[in-house]
């Protein structure tokens, strides 16, 4: 029998899962939380889920698997050495797994991301290993999520998985979880890459072609910050979390939005931001979901904070109730859906948006402050001559360090900086939105750029 191999992306975590199937009978490996996407791909194959794989117990996600096991079933693979509280298929490393007549899975220890990592090996003609979070198109998942004692030693331990790896057949498909956008990736990924093998891995992967200690030293100067929701991953991961609800959550009414926004509580427009730019209720927080919603609503909010969504349609509110019980945000306190004027009888906040141009020549008229809040990372690659640097995952907790007067605030991309705006507006602050590329605007616009 054939066998296939389907991806279901997450793009807004840069993960990865997969469904392996023989037309028949299929497998699974590091299902997101919401279980109903893959349920549904395994019926449009018409194929049953037999066995679940999870690669580790992961820190940017909370796990599908052990809802999935327990919808279909399956057995549910996972390494021995995790202190897991459910029962599960203790897992080592070199057991070869028959699902079918045509499936074999053999399992390879690769630790690394974290010290019980587990590769899983698909045999046969058309061989493939779905790596998780060991060896990515063109790097490696970082080793520091265990905490910054732990990341030399994993360091070297992710420099050995990558070589053993290696010995693969060279036509072997690499299926990384991690990778696409994921705060899990030790360095920037292969920039455009769809699949890999490892033969080409061999080639071009830092982790196969320097040496031990030029690896690991490239590895550790390089990390950066992740996102601060990590730290409730795996604690949720190891109690084996059970299938989200995701049903709407109240609908509350201008009065209850205007209670909840006099509270203190989170509100978040999902609007995009021109839309937030043109007219919004002021003291709410821009995090549209064209972007990385869910990873940086969660790097942000102050856990536990009540959380009332604001979105166009009921669809768009479905669309990040989605989003967030990936990360064990299970229920909004509250959602209401229209245009701004359905959620306020009051006067509605605007933003105004620019250019780097229109910041270059502002400049030479009065003074502003110039906010970057990008990574640190990018800051140091090259930013605006006299701009000051606050992350945006850092402005909740930073912002009054934000020099007083006009600010103008930008990222690499216009993102970032709308939800900066949207922060710094509901604090007070007057603030312009320079809504560019910061790559290929900032060099043309007359601005004096410098690197750190």
């Amino acid at each position: 029998m054939t066998v296939t191999i389907l991806t279901l992306d997450t793009p807004s975590l840069g993960d990865r899962s997969y469904l392996v199937h023989d037309g028949t009978t299929a497998f699974v490996v590091d299902p997101q939380r919401d279980v109903d996407r893959v349920l549904a791909m395994a019926e449009e194959a018409g194929v049953r889920i037999t066995h679940v794989f999870e690669t580790h117990i992961h820190n940017d996600y909370v796990t599908g698997g052990y809802a999935l096991a327990q919808r279909t079933g399956a057995a549910y693979h996972v390494n021995a050495d995790d202190p897991v509280t459910y029962e599960r298929v203790p897992t080592r490393d070199g057991d070869r797994i028959r699902v079918s007549d045509s499936m074999t899975v053999r399992v390879m220890h690769t630790p690394g991301h974290t010290f019980t990592h587990l590769s899983f090996v698909l045999e046969g003609e058309r061989p493939a290993v779905f790596s998780g979070g060991s060896l990515l198109y063109g790097s490696t998942g970082r080793p520091d999520l265990l905490g910054m004692d732990h990341a030399p030693t994993l360091a070297h331990h992710q420099y050995a998985s990558a070589h053993a790896l290696a010995s693969l057949p060279d036509h072997t498909s690499v299926m990384p979880t991690h990778g696409f956008g994921s705060f899990c990736s030790a360095t920037s990924t292969t920039e455009g890459a769809t699949g890999s093998t490892i033969g080409q891995e061999r080639r071009v992967n830092p982790a196969l072609t320097q040496d031990e200690e030029d690896f690991v030293q490239t590895i550790l100067a390089g990390l950066d910050d992740y996102p601060a929701y990590y730290v409730h991953m795996a604690p949720r991961n190891l109690d084996g979390p059970a299938e989200p609800d995701l049903s709407l959550p109240s609908i509350a009414d201008k009065a209850e939005l205007r209670r909840r926004l006099d509270a203190g509580e989170w509100l978040v427009d999902l609007r995009t931001r021109t839309a937030f730019a043109a007219g919004h209720v002021p003291g709410t927080i821009n995090i549209g979901l064209d972007g990385q919603f869910s990873t940086y609503l969660g790097w942000l909010i102050p856990w536990g904070t009540p959380l009332t969504l604001l979105g166009s349609t009921p669809e768009q509110v479905a669309e990040a109730q989605r989003e967030l019980v990936r990360i064990g945000i299970d229920r909004p306190a509250a959602a209401a859906t229209g245009q701004p004027r359905d959620w306020t009888d009051g006067e509605l906040g605007t933003v105004l948006r620019a250019t780097f141009a229109e910041l270059a020549q502002v400049r030479h008229h009065r003074p502003v402050v110039v906010l970057d809040v990008r990574r640190a990372s990018e800051w140091r690659a090259g930013h605006v001559a006299g701009a000051i640097n606050i992350p945006l995952h850092q402005l909740v907790e930073r912002i009054d360090e934000v020099p007083p007067g006009e600010v103008w605030v930008h990222c690499a991309a216009g993102y970032r900086a709308s939800t900066a705006a949207s922060l710094l507006i509901r604090a007070g602050r007057q603030v312009v939105h320079v809504d560019e590329s910061y790559a290929t605007a900032a060099p043309t616009s007359g601005l004096t750029l410098v690197a750190a």
